[in-house]
């Protein structure tokens, strides 16, 4: 199974790209971070054009993630459990039987900072 990852830091700016590259290099799998797209606006059709199903979770401006995939994922999960979180960094999803976790991690800046705390509390 061929699994890949990539940081679009946005998939609306990015897409063209993202299904270029899905063309030439056939993954079953691909995770993308930092989408930056509501649910309503993410591009379900073209992925799907390119024989890939789509699980996404996104928010406007910042965050998002999604997994590409060429079949359905199952046991689909878009949070940590049991962890408040309203910013949408997690996807998860088996395929074939192998567990993928897609994460756009929290940035902690410097030790000290609140978002290095916040960082430690969300990993």
């Amino acid at each position: 199974m061929k699994i890949a990852s990539w940081n679009v830091n946005s998939l609306k700016v990015r897409l063209d790209q993202v299904l270029a590259w899905l063309d030439q290099a056939q993954p079953d799998v691909l995770g993308l971070q930092e989408t930056k797209l509501t649910d309503a606006k993410f591009p379900v059709e073209a992925f799907a054009e390119a024989g890939y199903e789509a699980a996404f979770t996104g928010q406007p401006t910042y965050n998002g993630v999604a997994l590409l995939s060429r079949n359905p994922a199952e046991d689909l999960c878009l949070e940590i459990p049991d962890f408040s979180d309203p910013h949408k960094r997690v996807i998860a999803g088996s395929f074939d039987g192998v567990r993928v976790i897609n994460l756009y991690v929290v940035n902690g800046k410097a030790v000290g900072d609140p978002k290095y705390t916040w960082k430690l509390e969300w990993l």
